[in-house]
């Protein structure tokens, strides 16, 4: 008997521009947190696969840090997030130079069992950029990416 695949949940936040998934991980925020508050271990759970290095950055994610990527889709280019939240082991977000935000949020369901939600935050963002993702059909590919993502920071966490 094969074991099913690993999936998380994609739900619908009732806003067009906000994409979600969550995930139960058997680990304490502690442990997932310093994997998301560490730029140099973004790439290990990335599931849009499109971060390609790690360039600039503390060692640890706090409130206003700022940290560069190498990224690639279709084209190779960098960006530079900057965190907009910060709360340890409860909640870490960043954004870049187009503003919309990817925001996890860790919430203790039992000793050792956290449920983590990503979130894709393109709602207060600037004309141009709401355009730009439509053209791209960014949405239902960030969702999708987003669900990837939460699967590979479960795998990675549970190592631990």
């Amino acid at each position: 008997m094969s074991e099913s695949p690993i999936r998380s949940e994609i739900f619908e936040t009732g806003n067009p521009y906000i994409k979600a998934a969550r995930i139960n991980i058997a680990a304490s925020p502690s442990q997932i947190f310093a994997i998301l508050s560490n730029p140099r271990r973004h790439k290990e759970i990335d599931g849009s696969e499109t971060i390609t290095a790690n360039i600039s950055g503390p060692e640890k994610l706090e409130l206003g840090s700022k940290f560069g990527m190498k990224m690639h889709l279709g084209i190779d280019y960098r960006i530079t997030n900057k965190v907009v939240e910060y709360k340890e082991n409860e909640v870490i977000a960043w954004r870049h130079l187009g503003r919309w935000v990817w925001r996890y949020e860790l919430k203790v369901i039992s000793e050792n069992l956290t449920q983590v939600t990503e979130t894709f935050d393109g709602s207060n963002i600037p004309a141009i950029s709401k355009v730009w993702l439509n053209v791209r059909k960014a949405y239902p590919w960030v969702q999708l990416a987003i669900a990837k993502t939460l699967v590979r920071l479960k795998k990675v966490s549970e190592l631990n």
